[in-house]
């Protein structure tokens, strides 16, 4: 049971694992921080390993990051979009 966030696969899906029950949110941000969507915003269960699916479709190609945020920590992933 990790608070871990996975490298997107093929820039349509990205996993993540949480240590115990509770708030999560996945975010894609630009490389200036602002928030481009919100793929996960709820309680997700310990140990369970979550995939999300992610619309590329209306971004430019470049620079993102998969952030992930659980009981005060942070993890972030380079999520390169190439089309």
């Amino acid at each position: 049971q990790k608070f871990e966030l996975f490298q997107n696969y093929r820039n349509q899906s990205i996993g993540f694992t949480v240590p115990s029950n509770g708030r999560t949110t996945l975010r894609i941000v630009n490389t200036r921080g602002q928030d481009i969507a919100t793929l996960f915003n709820g309680e997700a269960e310990a140990g369970q390993y979550n995939r999300v699916q992610f619309n590329t479709g209306g971004l430019a190609k470049g620079l993102y990051f998969s952030k992930l945020e659980f009981g005060g920590k942070v993890s972030l992933k380079k999520m390169p979009l190439v089309k």
